[in-house]
């Protein structure tokens, strides 16, 4: 048997660094319809800072209407840099989906990384829901396959969480007068957008302030970059 040479706690970084990596997934509800019967869809989502999942839907969808009436869902992204799809990195995030009531705080960070979805937004009919992880499947490859305790991966409150705006605007000052927009920093990276492509960095250590994210960012800049691909058409790149 061979043992694991990381924490548990490392297993749940490297599944959120995969989450944050992409934008897209593939969400399974139970059909209210085909009674219980899994039913699966596609959806955008955005990785909040503690790792919770928001994905802004309508009420006249089918995988809404299926929420609405049993809130166990699960959803999976996996790269697609690659043909060989069974040795690609893939997390598939097992829990409930709850109504977001907090719409237009929900909507100020999720805007900045769909801003596509403003028209949605617009409409009264789609709404915020919140899927809060109960556990886990991280596939890292061949023989790298661990279930993750929710513990292990959710994120406990920290001060970035309150200081990202005051840093996003600090740093989209700083690029001004290019063409570089910053979306969102978290304690895992950060995420910006340049030529119209979304790109991810990735701290090597987990950053709980602003003056840590800081230092960083500085840190990754100065660092060879390996691509990664996001599957949605956007390069996306952690180090």
């Amino acid at each position: 048997m061979i043992t694991d040479k990381v924490t548990p706690q490392d297993h749940g970084r490297t599944a959120r660094l995969l989450l944050r990596a992409h934008r897209y997934g593939a969400l399974g509800t139970l059909s209210k319809k085909f009674d219980g019967h899994p039913f699966t869809s596609i959806t955008p989502y955005m990785v909040d800072h503690d790792g919770s999942l928001l994905i802004l839907i309508s009420g006249l969808a089918e995988h809404t209407r299926n929420i609405l009436g049993d809130s166990r869902v699960s959803l999976i992204t996996h790269n697609q840099d690659d043909p060989h799809i069974q040795t690609q990195g893939r997390v598939t995030v097992v829990g409930h989906a709850v109504f977001q009531p907090d719409r237009a705080r929900c909507g100020k960070r999720y805007l900045r990384y769909f801003p596509e979805a403003q028209t949605y937004f617009d409409m009264a009919d789609f709404n915020f829901y919140r899927i809060t992880p109960l556990a886990i499947r991280y596939i890292g490859g061949f023989g790298d396959i661990h279930w993750v305790k929710s513990e292990n991966y959710r994120v406990s409150q920290h001060a970035l969480m309150e200081e990202e705006e005051a840093l996003l605007a600090e740093l989209n000052a700083q690029t001004a007068v290019t063409a570089k927009q910053w979306l969102g920093v978290d304690c895992d990276g950060y995420d910006f957008k340049i030529d119209g492509k979304t790109e991810r960095r990735a701290f090597k250590e987990s950053a709980l302030t602003a003056e840590a994210a800081r230092a960083a960012i500085a840190e990754s800049n100065n660092q060879p970059r390996a691509p990664f691909n996001s599957g949605d058409g956007d390069s996306l790149v952690g180090t």
